[in-house]
């Protein structure tokens, strides 16, 4: 698949772009699943990340085990780190400025991991911690936006200039 940006290929290939802008819809159902499940135990607040895996006896809510983290992190890590690198490639190959690449990339790898590593550290370290698991929950969701919105766009914008051009050739024969 990835033949096809480099070549310039996809700007002609209506399947291709289709499979793509699918996987990118996918993303989106994906990421507002993930938004969903958080607002489900926690909130934006550190005291509702401090409840969430320091427990909360009012509620009867016990602590996060090391079992169950070591769990959610086994999938997590592996899942987004693919995530992360396929959305990442898919943006290597569009025409934005190779700045902005390594910035969008960082960061959606760097939240990824942070925001992982921030449930652990709430849990085993310090409470104040709870501040990064905000931050990386919302860094990591507007990075995957802004992976899915930079490739969608390249691939709409690119299949529009495509249309152009062969409307010119057409005329100009």
């Amino acid at each position: 698949m990835m033949r096809f940006f480099v070549t310039g290929e996809h700007h002609r290939k209506v399947l291709l772009n289709t499979c793509i802008l699918l996987f990118l819809g996918y993303i989106v159902l994906f990421a507002v699943s993930a938004a969903l499940m958080y607002f489900h135990n926690m909130d934006l607040s550190p005291a509702s990340v401090v409840a969430y895996y320091l427990g909360n006896e009012a509620e009867f809510r016990p602590p996060r085990s090391y079992e169950s983290l070591l769990e959610v992190s086994h999938f997590h890590l592996f899942a987004q780190g693919m995530l992360a690198m396929t959305l990442v490639h898919l943006l290597l190959m569009t025409e934005l400025p190779v700045w902005w690449k390594v910035a969008l990339g960082g960061v959606s790898f760097f939240s990824a991991v942070a925001n992982e590593v921030a449930g652990w550290l709430v849990r085993f370290v310090h409470p104040a911690f709870a501040w990064m698991k905000v931050g990386t929950f919302l860094s990591l969701e507007l990075s995957l936006a802004m992976l899915v919105l930079c490739v969608g766009a390249s691939l709409i914008g690119g299949r529009k200039k495509s249309r152009s051009r062969l409307r010119s050739a057409r005329s100009s024969a």
